[in-house]
């Protein structure tokens, strides 16, 4: 059952406390880890509690829990022109390419030297700071989160849990996109429901839809700023 959007409008600023409390993080490892490559095992470490976290809730990791995330969003997010992040960065070809390529560079960079710890560390190192450089570049650019519209974890974790909790919608939108914009992944929600509507729930008279969002960040964002009230997750 959907919660109330009373109790999202709590959960939203639960999950600002959160991401700032979190985001110092990627620049700890970044910084850091020039002098103690062992931070760098907080990235296998954030990557696999996506992956697992994926198996229940989808891209939840990602908009509560990620440091990188969280960084983007509300750091570098205030300066962000917040265009509209390219369709074509969303498609699974790209994606997948991008997931390929970045898991083949770090399987080859720690081939190199495979039994010192260290060097895992300064791997993993280099990893965060060129993708947070790309995604840096990419906040300023065009929108905070374009990163994470192909980031390869965000993709494992949409292709493995991206149906859970699904966001759903019920009769009476207006269409006022007021959740499009507040969307942190500038995902497309109005006319993105499937055809198959649910059957009435306890939490609503009238039956709801889930909407084709496999990227949802179960952030809430939406549900609270709908003026109609027919967001629910």
């Amino acid at each position: 059952m959907p919660r109330p959007t009373e109790d999202w409008q709590k959960q939203v600023a639960r999950r600002k406390r959160i991401q700032f409390a979190i985001w110092a993080i990627v620049v700890v490892v970044i910084v850091g880890g020039m002098w103690w490559p062992l931070l760098g095992f907080v990235v296998p470490i954030v990557m696999l509690a996506g992956i697992i976290g994926g198996f229940f809730r989808g891209r939840y990791v990602c908009g509560w829990l990620c440091p990188r995330g969280a960084f983007l969003e509300r750091i570098v997010g205030r300066i962000s022109p917040e265009r509209p992040i390219p369709q074509w960065l969303r498609r699974p070809a790209f994606r997948w390419a991008v997931f390929a390529a970045l898991m083949g560079f770090m399987a080859l960079q720690i081939a190199q030297n495979p039994g010192d710890v260290n060097h895992w560390g300064q791997v993993f190192v280099r990893i965060c700071i060129i993708t947070t450089a790309i995604g840096v570049v990419l906040a300023i650019a065009v929108h905070p989160r374009t990163w994470c519209s192909f980031c390869p974890m965000g993709t494992m974790q949409s292709a493995v849990g991206g149906s859970r909790a699904p966001l759903m919608i019920a009769e009476g939108c207006v269409e006022c996109r007021a959740c499009e914009r507040a969307c942190p992944m500038n995902l497309k929600i109005v006319g993105q429901r499937n055809p198959t509507p649910l059957p009435p729930s306890p939490s609503t008279e009238r039956g709801r839809a889930v909407v084709n969002a496999p990227d949802c960040l179960k952030c809430g964002e939406c549900v609270v700023v709908c003026p109609k009230r027919v967001l629910g997750l």
